[in-house]
């Protein structure tokens, strides 16, 4: 080992040792970008395609997706969680949701200047009927102490 970085190793049998010992990386991770533009499948139809992501700033963790729907009706998008998703479909480029694309197409509207607070998203899962990622966050931190 040398230089200003005493962690990168430079003996080349080293490295290759511990090359060998790392994990293999998951072939199922994807990027957003690779998702987005992918179509949305409701239980009774398509309904639209993934547009972007947000993404919490503090956790870095994928919060919604932003769902154009503008394909069904003009100019909608809509937000969906990622614990929404029943699968991911590499070769159809599409997502399954087991929602109907009624209830997707009655979701709160989300505009980009929408400011996501909670009370927004209290309103957005008890529209689909699912639980917010929050109560599952502070159940952990209250188990984890």
């Amino acid at each position: 080992m040398w230089g200003p970085y005493p962690y990168i190793v430079r003996d080349r049998t080293k490295w290759e040792e511990s090359a060998q010992s790392e994990k293999v990386p998951d072939r199922h991770l994807r990027s957003t970008q690779d998702v987005s533009g992918h179509a949305i499948q409701a239980t009774d139809g398509e309904i639209g395609h993934v547009e972007d992501f947000i993404v919490d700033d503090e956790t870095w963790a994928i919060r919604y997706l932003i769902i154009d729907t503008r394909n069904w009706w003009p100019g909608k998008k809509v937000l969906l969680s990622p614990k929404w998703i029943e699968r991911v479909s590499w070769s159809e480029s599409k997502v399954f949701v087991n929602l109907l694309r009624e209830n997707i197409k009655q979701s709160p509207e989300y505009t980009e200047e929408s400011l996501i607070t909670r009370d927004y998203e209290t309103h957005l899962h008890r529209h689909y009927k699912r639980q917010g990622y929050w109560v599952d966050e502070l159940a952990a931190k209250e188990h984890s102490r």
